[in-house]
């Protein structure tokens, strides 16, 4: 009797071991760069206004995902992220497209919560900068190559916005990927990007479907190389139609 007490616990333990086994595999699937028509792997990460999101979550939805550079240099922030965060949450407060195009918004940052607190803080400055970019206190003492920088950004960021220092709109998730699990794995985080040495992304855009399908991927070729946002909700409405 013993030894048959002793075989059933020894089984018992077996399947056990073989079940945790396969939970530890399938827990988290790994991530890895991916194609168009390909399934966008899943994740669960921090959010900095607080909680968890997962990708898998939001089946049933369009998602746009972008990936921000970052820091252009060290300790200097990449201005046309805030103005591409900006340009997005002026569309959400004024059109609601979330709703409008069924979709949600996810920016992704490579950095711990506290580095992003400071990009928060300074996304104020940030839209400063770029008014002053474009509009010179003394035009007219401008060389032609300085003229010619002037009109390239007015060319980039053609819109004007500004915000107030501790009231900076957030209505978009922004994913702290302090360990760069989600950056690195999908192979757009580079140490050396653009003519720049920092921690930063590439960035990237992708649009993933109600079905968590990637249906567009897009890779910067340049900090100032990114499609706007007519043309990402154009495209959006796109796959709406086609469901």
């Amino acid at each position: 009797m013993a030894t048959i007490i002793s075989r059933k616990i020894s089984l018992i333990s077996i399947t056990l071991a073989f079940v945790l086994l396969a939970g530890i595999g399938f827990a988290a699937e790994e991530i890895r760069p991916v194609s168009i028509l390909q399934p966008m792997p899943d994740f669960t990460l921090p959010v900095y206004q607080g909680g968890e999101i997962a990708v898998s979550q939001l089946k049933g939805k369009n998602v746009l995902l972008i990936f921000l550079r970052g820091y252009a240099r060290e300790n200097s922030w990449c201005h046309v992220c805030n103005y591409q965060y900006a340009e997005l949450a002026e569309l959400e407060k004024s059109q609601q497209i979330r709703k409008k195009y069924n979709v949600e918004i996810l920016f992704v940052l490579p950095y711990s919560k506290e580095i992003i607190e400071d990009w928060v803080a300074k996304f104020p400055d940030q839209l400063v900068d770029i008014e002053k970019y474009k509009n010179p206190p003394e035009p007219e003492k401008i060389d032609e190559k300085g003229k010619a920088r002037v009109e390239r950004m007015k060319k980039v960021f053609p819109k004007s916005f500004s915000y107030e220092k501790g009231k900076v709109p957030l209505p978009f998730p922004i994913i702290v990927d302090a360990e760069r699990i989600l950056s690195k794995g999908l192979g757009i985080f580079a140490p050396e990007w653009s003519g720049s040495k920092v921690d930063q992304n590439i960035p990237t855009i992708y649009i993933i479907d109600p079905k968590g399908i990637v249906q567009f991927k897009y890779i910067s070729q340049n900090t100032f190389d990114r499609p706007g946002p007519d043309y990402l909700l154009k495209f959006i409405s796109f796959l709406n139609k086609e469901k």
